[in-house]
């Protein structure tokens, strides 16, 4: 299912959790061509090399709103084990626990996928600051013109009166 993915696909295996960018063990473990329960065990055995900012296990809410966020692992709903999810330093340690060519491969892939991410965020990021200056140039203008607009309201118009004029008083047509 996964496994045939190509590598523009792999950017939507990543997660936001925590305030970290993620993948979930399961993708990893297919794409790595191994079981989910090996990649966990090789994790455990070397826990150290896994801080909290480079791998944690799912709370229950976090694992519902992933299950919610993505239909595809619904199966790990029946599952009792929490879901174990690697920061991008924590997949580039994946590589030194698992020593298989296919894992050094991927993970390769994995990292370029995590660095297109960023660089997808940092445009996000700019394209961000250059509407809300768009925007600031707008109100500006909008301002003015509505200023304008007030100033030709509030200014009255002299005008000549309209109707019929009496020259009985004296006053002579000046036309």
């Amino acid at each position: 299912m996964i496994s045939k993915l190509i590598k523009a696909d792999y950017k939507s295996l990543i997660f936001e959790f925590r305030g970290y960018k993620v993948m979930v063990d399961f993708d990893l473990s297919i794409l790595y061509g191994i079981e989910t329960k090996r990649l966990k065990e090789q994790v455990k055995r070397n826990i150290r090399r896994f801080p909290e900012d480079f791998m944690f296990e799912l709370t229950r809410e976090e694992k519902e709103h992933l299950l919610v966020t993505c239909e595809r692992l619904s199966m790990l709903k029946h599952s009792s084990v929490s879901p174990m999810v690697f920061t991008e330093q924590g997949v580039a340690m994946l590589s030194s626990v698992l020593h298989s060519e296919k894992a050094i491969s991927i993970n390769i892939e994995i990292m370029r996928a995590f660095s297109h991410y960023r660089a997808l965020l940092y445009e996000n990021n700019e394209l961000r600051r250059e509407i809300k200056n768009l925007d600031k140039k707008i109100n500006t203008a909008f301002r003015f013109l509505l200023s304008r607009i007030d100033e030709l309201h509030q200014k009255k118009i002299a005008r000549k009166p309209i109707g019929y004029k009496n020259y009985a008083d004296g006053e002579k047509e000046s036309d």
